[in-house]
């Protein structure tokens, strides 16, 4: 006599039904390193080398995140991904009023290159990799980035690293926008171009799955509507008559990694199938040109205030998802971070549980290793045929940019988040802690916290600044770069030139606002 199952209906968070059992799928005779990379687009993966383990980092003033990248890298992370404060994201300078309140809260403050020579103080660029969580500005903090790689004395063909640099899902999940899409895509494709000759190891745009996702949105919404804007961004610089086969090795992707373990591996394998397959279809014939790199980072709105050490075992599934699925680098977020920024303790058992993955459990030790698992191969296939329907129909609608001016991806991504908040209240889901398994709690000791006191030490670094650089010349440059925008010439290698004479993050956004107007969705 069968037993009673525990629910009607198993289905995955993107809804996708899952059957008690999985008999025989087809699967191709596919091998990882092949077109179209569902095994992953290394022959060798891990067995050659392990993902880079990044550590996010960037809080208060550049002297204190540099103190906690030294902290980081002498514990073992082998790449740096830095947060921003909310002004330097949105391109306004510490001492705008705007910024009152936020300076240093969300990430590092950073104003100048000044600032940015003191972030990198003692590390060296040439041996590192970093990434830059960063997208209206992206354009000057690369340029920042770039001036002091100069300085350094380091050939700019072998720094390595990635700029976000993904407005489209600005518009559509976070906000973080400053000018309307189409000037924002002509700096991004600008970007593109740039790189591609003068830092050609550079990854130009890290096209973010991870803030729809954050915002509410399913797996399956996530891989179609990252996947759709990747696509806006091919067609862009195709349009600006670059090169599929160049620039587009330089893309990369930025994923979430949720509690569904399955559920992410399918995406994951079903991403790098479908970026191949889009690619091909638009000229792509280098193999390195068809594949999908991704960043994943576990999944931030998953973590729970309510007994915080539950949230251990969660980044562990979450990570261990991104392992088995072939990330090229891996983010694992604090057990603190719904609370506060990450302690120390909470940043070195973040990075501890990726260096445990990899030394200790075994997965890294073959290619894709739930191949063939009739489960994972069943779900792998759904999840990527639900994804095609979502960018078949945003294709309809004229592709990314017209769907999200309709308000499409916002109104999809809002739909999803209210339909998993109401199955939170109403006990359908469980989430460990928060609906279920409650314990009285005593508050959180030792919670890092930022004062209101950086405001005051950033504007008396951009008042000196501005007293000791030559501001007749930053004055000429910032011409010169009006002069620009208002035509069609590259913008980097000004932009470059300003940061280099000290000219600020917000006098440079500020130009570029006065010419292309602010964005207001």
């Amino acid at each position: 006599m069968q037993e009673q199952e525990r629910k009607q209906k198993f289905c995955t968070d993107s809804g996708i039904e899952i059957k008690r059992v999985y008999n025989k799928v087809k699967v191709d005779d596919e091998q990882p390193g092949e077109f179209p990379f569902t095994r992953g687009v290394q022959e060798t993966m891990y067995r050659s080398k392990l993902w880079t383990m990044r550590q996010y980092a960037g809080f208060s003033t550049a002297e204190e995140s540099n103190k906690r990248y030294h902290y980081l890298l002498n514990n073992g992370t082998t790449g740096l991904s830095v947060a921003f404060d909310l002004p330097t994201q949105i391109g306004y300078d510490s001492s705008h009023e705007f910024a009152d309140g936020e300076v240093g809260k969300a990430g590092v403050a950073i104003d100048s290159l000044r600032d940015m020579e003191i972030l990198f103080d003692g590390i060296k660029l040439e041996n590192i990799t970093t990434s830059m969580t960063i997208n209206s500005t992206a354009s000057i903090l690369l340029a920042m980035y770039i001036a002091l790689a100069k300085k350094q004395g380091a050939d700019l063909k072998k720094i390595s690293g990635t700029i976000q640099n993904d407005i489209l899902k600005e518009y559509a999940a976070r906000g973080t926008y400053i000018y309307p899409p189409k000037p924002s895509m002509r700096i991004i494709t600008d970007i593109f171009e740039y790189c591609s000759k003068e830092v050609p190891k550079w990854n130009t745009i890290s096209i973010s799955g991870y803030h729809i996702r954050e915002a509410g949105s399913t797996a399956v919404q996530e891989l179609a509507f990252t996947l759709a804007n990747g696509k806006a961004y091919l067609k862009a610089a195709i349009e600006k008559g670059l090169d599929i086969n160049v620039f587009a090795k330089r893309l990369s992707f930025f994923f979430n990694a949720h509690n569904n373990l399955f559920e992410e591996v399918a995406k994951f394998r079903a991403a790098r199938r479908m970026w191949a397959t889009i690619t091909k279809e638009l000229g792509a014939t280098d193999a390195k040109a068809q594949m999908l790199r991704f960043h994943t980072q576990t999944g931030g709105s998953t973590l729970t205030a309510q007994q915080p050490h539950n949230n251990i075992p969660r980044v562990t599934i979450q990570a261990l998802s991104a392992v088995l699925g072939g990330t090229q680098s891996l983010h694992t977020n604090g057990y603190d971070e719904a609370i506060a920024l990450p302690t120390e303790e909470a940043a070195r058992i973040a990075l501890r549980t990726q260096q445990i993955i990899a030394y200790e459990s075994g997965v890294v030790d073959t290619v894709d290793p739930l191949a063939g698992s009739y489960f994972v191969e069943a779900l792998t296939n759904e999840v990527e045929a639900a994804a095609w329907e979502y960018i078949n129909k945003i294709d309809a609608m004229g592709g990314s940019v017209s769907a999200i001016e309709q308000g499409y991806l916002q109104n999809e991504i809002a739909a999803s988040a209210y339909k998993y908040q109401n199955e939170i209240q109403s006990g359908e889901k469980i989430i460990v802690g928060v609906n279920k398994f409650m314990v009285e709690e005593k508050p959180m000791e030792n919670v890092f916290s930022i004062d209101d006191s950086i405001r005051q030490l950033q504007i008396d670094k951009i008042n000196k600044v501005k007293a000791e650089r030559d501001n007749e010349k930053v004055k000429a440059i910032l011409k010169d770069l009006e002069t620009s925008a208002r035509g069609t010439v590259n913008l980097m290698p000004t932009i470059l030139e300003a940061a280099e004479n000290y000219a600020t993050l917000g006098e440079i956004a500020d130009l570029m606002r006065g010419v292309f107007g602010e964005y207001t969705g």
